[in-house]
């Protein structure tokens, strides 16, 4: 089998449509539809008291007004609390029209359908809701102290609480181990609040075919096949009766994973109801006000250690702020909690976390989800050990170091997915030696000097992860070899841009032997594979792409055998290269896999043409073959799954050199340096982007992105005006270097790399900023503003 195609630099199959304007997005659909609009509350918390429509009767092409007390049966229950875990002890969902209280602003309490989306927003305008005003629940330390409540029947705002302990040896307990440690440190650390923001709001267009009772829907979702059983079993509709398509995506970033929202389910069952096309597109402030965000912690670490910087015990404590309701579970806390080890063994480690809720838009994993915020705690933990001791930042990294013969390596805790926290395979020291030669970090000090001698200020930064990516519970593919000689692939997770329809390409390329340009791909659309769970936690190539190898390798195997009864050679003695079946070491005798196809179909014999010509040329012996051979299926297609034991673990190292200006405290990154090891490279190129594109999203977290909200819950920055994203001009130019350990845990040994880029970001630039100022720096992010009173107050 050729290998050739994996591990290359094959340029993005998908990128011409999608840059000449040739893609097709939610909104380029439904034309002629109806459209539906929203009245979201401005209270983030009130009781409803009264809904007056009659205002809004009389506009013009009005279709419909829909309150709670219009939903029927499962669709008037509250939302799926979609992850359980035994430590939510009071999980809460919304409704999807708020039903007697809101409880953030932007909740959804009135849906309006009409002609077209000026008119629903007149009608929007016209609607008169009563509302009694309620005291907010604003700020982690607020809702913790829970003089206020968020839901009347959650004490003191905590939905969950979770306590994990690693002894240490001898059974010493975390307490103990920084107790009787050499030296201690006590520090609390803050990340804000920020939101994955896709050029791209959530769109849900949705037909009715009343003739065979059945539902089509198109959502620019992240988990399409989630979204149909949530729209089968809300609806009350036979699953087969229920197609579920996400069309182009302009990006997800974890935001489109919920499922289902509350838009997509009103919308289908309103086009049922109404036996008409009905759709919706997010504007951008219902996005800012009424779609997921992440990131709000608060930490407080207690450390101990030895004389070399090496930790002994580490104890850590977490607020998190979930907002006003947990569709989605604790994810996000347990991945801070878990994560947060990183590359180090830890002596003895305690962690427990609180989550808690607010007034504010729920919480729900954004790229990293919950690793940053653990990847900021122990990188700070690091370099306060280092400045403590006064020892070189990378010194103290690698005497904590997990070494490469102690994989697999049990950091003995629980992870997301409910299974041991096992890291598979890593380099550790390799990664970091490497990251100091690219980004030169032991020339720095000489290149320090030179700058303070010109009155300019700069500083380096360094951070190490561990990622947990691939996790489960499957994926599935599907691969099918026509009589064109085309190969056809599918699987059920969504593309949001990650490079899919070229991965998994280069994987069905690779396994089959044929030319990539023979092979299609074709995901999201439950029409072609209706099993799926969705695209998030860096495991799209993780599960799909060796789903899709295991079907190709079914695929390959009945050719074979096909094959070699046409050639009258053995199947062992059979190889497949560009497109052709042929004796290994004689290429002519050969067969072309497009006849193998034609083989396979066991009407093969009174078909076309081209069948007959097969027939001929596979020879005299096929017409005493059955058309169908026993325990085959006809056509040369297979379908695989895809279960992992346990997540792989991905891993990295950045580091940052920045400027800090003496009079205006503007920050510039001058050189960013990445190190990414996610096992085997199936396409370079594509890492290289994921890589670049998470580094963009980090810079905006550690500088420039954050929620306001005032004492009022009210989102003071719901706009692309007032909530700031780096521009290219403030995206330094990346520098990267690959380390490859495949992983022993899957057949294609590789590791998810989909949000390398932006996990370490916060904590890099921030030793950076330390390291120029001289100022501890232990919120993120930190504006020039923020540096500046900083000064003023060290």
């Amino acid at each position: 089998m050729t290998t050739r195609l994996f591990g290359e630099p094959v340029r993005r199959r998908e990128d011409p449509r999608l840059i000449t304007g040739q893609g097709r997005y939610l909104d380029d659909l439904g034309a002629g539809a109806l459209a539906a609009a929203f009245v979201r509350s401005p209270h983030a918390h009130a009781r409803i008291l009264d809904v007056d429509v009659s205002g809004a009767l009389d506009v013009d092409g009005l279709v419909a007004i829909y309150t709670w007390e219009d939903l029927p049966g499962a669709l008037a229950e509250p939302l799926p609390l979609l992850i359980p875990h035994p430590a939510l002890t009071h999980g809460r969902t919304a409704y999807a029209l708020a039903r007697e209280v809101v409880r953030h602003v932007g909740e959804p309490v009135v849906m309006v359908v009409a002609r077209d989306r000026y008119l629903a927003e007149d009608a929007c305008a016209l609607i008169r809701v009563d509302y009694e005003i309620l005291k907010p629940v604003v700020g982690l330390e607020e809702a913790a102290g829970g003089a206020h409540l968020v839901h009347e029947d959650v004490p003191g705002n905590i939905g969950a609480h979770l306590v994990q302990e690693v002894p240490g040896p001898g059974g010493v307990t975390a307490r103990e181990a920084v107790d009787a440690a050499p030296h201690r440190l006590e520090f609390r650390l803050d990340v804000e609040r920020s939101a994955c923001t896709p050029l791209e709001g959530k769109g849900v267009y949705a037909r009715w075919d009343a003739d065979d009772e059945s539902l089509r829907v198109y959502s620019s979702t992240q988990t399409s096949t989630s979204v149909r059983m949530a729209i089968a079993a809300k609806l009350g509709l036979p699953l087969p009766k229920v197609e579920v398509v996400a069309p182009d995506v302009g990006g997800g970033f974890g935001v489109k994973i919920v499922h289902p929202w509350p838009e997509e389910i009103l919308v289908p069952w309103a086009a049922r109801l109404l036996n008409r096309e009905v759709k919706w597109t997010e504007d951008r402030r219902e996005h800012f006000v009424s779609s997921s965000h992440e990131r709000g912690q608060v930490q407080h670490v207690r450390a101990g250690f030895d004389d070399d910087g090496r930790l002994l015990g580490l104890e850590v404590e977490i607020l998190h702020d979930h907002g006003a309701y947990t569709p989605y579970g604790i994810i996000v806390p347990i991945i801070t909690s878990t994560q947060l080890l990183g590359p180090y063994r830890v002596g003895a480690y305690r962690v427990e976390f609180s989550s808690v809720y607010t007034n504010t838009v729920q919480v729900t994993p954004y790229r990293g989800a919950g690793r940053p915020q653990g990847v900021f705690c122990m990188e700070r933990t690091m370099d306060k050990i280092a400045a403590y001791l006064g020892r070189d930042r990378t010194e103290v990294r690698a005497a904590n170091f997990i070494q490469p013969d102690e994989f697999p390596y049990d950091q003995g805790l629980t992870f997301q997915d409910g299974r041991p926290l096992i890291y598979d395979s890593g380099d550790y020291p390799e990664a970091l030696r490497m990251l100091k030669e690219l980004i030169g970090w032991d020339a720095f000090p000489e290149e320090k000097a030179r700058a303070a001698a010109e009155g300019r200020r700069i500083g380096i930064g360094v951070g190490c992860y561990v990622e947990g990516t691939g996790v489960g519970p499957y994926e599935g593919g599907h691969v099918q070899i026509t009589s064109d000689g085309r190969v056809h692939v599918s699987t059920g997770l969504t593309s949001q841009g990650q490079g899919h329809e070229t991965v998994f390409a280069q994987i069905a390329a690779t396994e089959l032997g044929v030319p990539i340009e023979k092979v299609s791909v074709v995901t999201g659309d439950t029409r072609r594979f209706g099993y799926a769970v969705g695209t998030f936690a860096s495991r799209a190539a993780v599960m799909s792409g060796n789903a899709i190898a295991l079907a190709c390798r079914k695929v390959r195997e009945k050719a074979l055998r096909i094959a070699a009864e046409a050639l009258e050679a053995d199947p062992r003695d059979l190889e497949i290269t560009d497109g052709m079946v042929h004796v290994a070491g004689a290429p002519s005798a050969s067969i072309p896999l497009a006849t193998v196809a034609v083989l396979s179909n066991p009407l093969r014999y009174a078909f076309d043409e081209e069948a007959k010509r097969a027939t001929q040329f596979a020879g005299p012996a096929s017409d005493d073959r059955p058309p169908v051979a026993e325990g085959e299926e006809p056509g040369l297609e297979g379908r695989d799954y895809y279960s992992p034991v346990r997540s792989t673990f991905a891993a990295g190292m950045h580091a940052a050199i920045v400027e800090t200006d003496p009079d205006t405290a503007e920050i510039q990154i001058l050189r960013y340096a990445v190190v990414h090891d996610c096992g085997r490279l199936i396409n370079p190129m594509i890492v290289e982007g994921q890589i670049h594109g998470g580094v963009a999203q980090g810079v905006g977290g550690a500088l420039y992105e954050k929620m306001v909200y005032d004492e009022h819950g009210q989102l003071l920055n719901a706009s692309f005006m007032d909530f700031l994203m780096p521009y290219a001009t403030e995206v330094p130019r990346i520098e990267t270097a690959h380390l490859e350990t495949p992983s022993p845990l899957n057949p294609l040994g590789i590791k998810g790399a989909g949000e390398a880029g932006v996990i370490p970001v916060s904590a890099v630039v921030a030793a950076a900023i330390e390291d120029a100022e001289g100022i501890p720096i232990d919120r993120m992010p930190i504006s020039p503003s923020d540096l500046h009173t900083l000064r003023l107050t060290r």
